[in-house]
């Protein structure tokens, strides 16, 4: 609990705080942004990809706003009654209200349903998925509609450095990744320090975990290891778990924090995609590289984690294919698959047979008639078995 002077002075320290900050690139996100009354607009994503700077770009067309940023240590303790006196601090006129992680409040959707059933516009962000679909699910289902940030896409990240779409400019974006803090610093330390945040404030305090070691560890071992496949069962054993749960359970949170992502394989039995491995995969190539040191020289698992992540931000779903050969990508919307892709950093003649059969076996199985081969800077087109496979640069694929 909180005294309401203590809640003012920060309100007001925050409102100009937040009117100071420069506000950035642009993402991409508002190109296609439509403003809507109805509906409170949630914000999700990792920790530091930009959340905040968002809200205060989408602030510009709400000049009159509120904002709360419930991160502030000087609201450690802010409980669900101490919302009353926050709406008593702020302007019951305000255009909009912006509030910043705020899933740190237990019961905080009471809240936010009030405001909305006074027909009050309302921003929110958060870096939990799971902690927020929870809440959205139950008292706010139908009254909201979500946003998934990421850090920067290649084309956020051209626009960042005001450089041109082309190799050079890929491969750097390759190894540097898109958090915004990184790239305007370049001190590393930033992503190893937003590393052990993410486990241990969001996932070791949040879940009680003792053993953070292990915590981190696995994490470690996983962003390492991208691009290949993982089971439960292999990360109980390697790290001495006591249970397939407790294995279940450590990926899940991270995945709930936007740390790592995983790909099923394909099939059309869901038993068959919940036992079988999944191949993991990292929110961001900076992190990778920042936190592990087994990626330095593998461009072909960073190049496949960056397509993995253009793909994961378009609707759909995706997963990988294999069967006699393995197909690293089939993207799926509407229950019909739509594209096969491989993604290989070079195709040549030791390994043309390999990338080539693989992509062949999903086109077949799917009744596709054309296939695509992502390269670092390779542009042409094969034709094998009475089908196309198009191989396009990297940069020219991500737009």
């Amino acid at each position: 609990m909180l005294l309401k002077s203590e809640l003012e002075k920060v309100y007001h320290a925050q409102q100009q705080l937040v009117k100071k900050k420069e506000l950035n690139t642009e993402r991409s996100i508002l190109k296609n942004y439509t403003h809507t009354q109805k509906h409170i607009e949630v914000i999700t994503g990792i920790r530091r990809c930009g959340k905040s700077t968002l809200m205060r770009q989408m602030m510009r067309k709400h000049p009159d706003f509120a904002y709360f940023n419930f991160e502030d240590s000087r609201v450690f303790g802010f409980e669900v009654s101490d919302f009353t006196k926050l709406d008593e601090i702020m302007p019951p006129n305000a255009s909009a209200y912006f509030f910043d992680e705020i899933q740190n409040v237990l019961y905080w959707e009471t809240y936010i349903r009030q405001l909305h059933d006074r027909g009050a516009k309302v921003f929110i962000t958060g870096s939990n998925a799971s902690l927020l679909s929870k809440e959205l699910g139950t008292r706010l289902t139908g009254r909201h509609l979500r946003h998934e940030l990421y850090p920067f896409s290649y084309s956020e990240y051209i626009n960042h450095k005001k450089t041109k779409r082309n190799a050079d400019s890929f491969s750097k974006y390759l190894y540097e990744g898109g958090f915004p803090e990184y790239l305007s610093s370049g001190n590393e330390e930033v992503l190893q320090t937003l590393f052990k945040d993410i486990l241990l404030r969001d996932i070791a305090v949040r879940h009680g975990i003792r053993n953070t070691k292990v915590l981190i560890d696995i994490a470690l071992f996983l962003l390492s290891n991208t691009g290949k496949e993982q089971t439960y069962n292999n990360i109980r054993k390697n790290f001495g778990l006591g249970s397939t749960n407790s294995a279940s359970d450590y990926l899940h949170w991270m995945e709930d924090c936007y740390l790592l992502f995983y790909v099923p394989r394909f099939s059309w039995k869901t038993r068959n995609i919940a036992a079988n491995a999944r191949k993991v995969y990292a929110i961001d190539n900076g992190l990778v590289q920042a936190n592990s040191i087994s990626h330095s020289d593998d461009i072909g698992r960073l190049l496949e984690n960056a397509v993995f992540l253009h793909l994961r931000q378009q609707a759909g779903q995706l997963y990988y294919f294999r069967e006699n050969k393995e197909c690293d990508f089939v993207w799926f919307q509407n229950k019909m698959c739509k594209m096969a892709l491989q993604v290989c950093s070079e195709i040549n003649s030791d390994n043309i047979q390999r990338e080539t059969n693989g992509l062949l076996e999903a086109m077949n199985h799917f009744n596709l008639s054309e296939g695509t081969i992502v390269t670092l800077s390779q542009n042409d087109t094969l034709k094998t078995s009475g089908k196309t496979i198009r191989l396009i640069p990297v940069y020219e694929f991500m737009k």
